[in-house]
């Protein structure tokens, strides 16, 4: 473990929150669907990532409260985007699925913001492109800590 109380790592961590987060939401205007919010996009991520999960472990995953990931799947089966199938091992649960239609969507939103992030990427020098290769790691390990 990294003892961050440096003032250099403080300055550190405090240039790397923000750039992620001005990141983030310059992809945020990426979407393919307006009509879906950063939070059920994020749901549609999940599902893609885990294949099936009750509304309990998603609310968990995308910390959220369970009665707000059952408005939230409610309105993904809405759109046609989730199926919601018995759980096969308690029948009291239910599985959400996402759709073909979902897996296409996200598949486009991907395709929207890797050309974005890659047209980004070619105003970089070689030895910056070297290095973010090498910071993607790390980065996604901090966001699933």
């Amino acid at each position: 473990m990294h003892d961050l109380s440096r003032g250099d790592d403080a300055a550190a961590v405090n240039d790397l929150r923000s750039a992620v987060m001005r990141l983030g939401r310059r992809l945020k205007h990426q979407r393919v669907d307006e009509s879906l919010s950063p939070t059920e996009m994020s749901v549609l991520g999940t599902l893609a990532r885990c294949g099936q999960a009750t509304p309990g472990e998603l609310a968990r995953r995308e910390h959220v409260q369970p009665p707000s990931m059952t408005r939230i799947v409610a309105l993904l089966e809405a759109k046609g985007l989730v199926t919601l199938e018995p759980h096969p091992e308690d029948r009291r649960q239910k599985v959400v699925r996402q759709t073909e239609e979902a897996e296409a969507m996200l598949e486009e939103s991907r395709r929207k913001r890797n050309a974005f992030l890659a047209g980004l990427a070619a105003e970089l020098t070689e030895d910056e492109w070297a290095k973010l290769r090498a910071a993607a790691p790390v980065l996604e390990k901090l966001a699933h800590l």
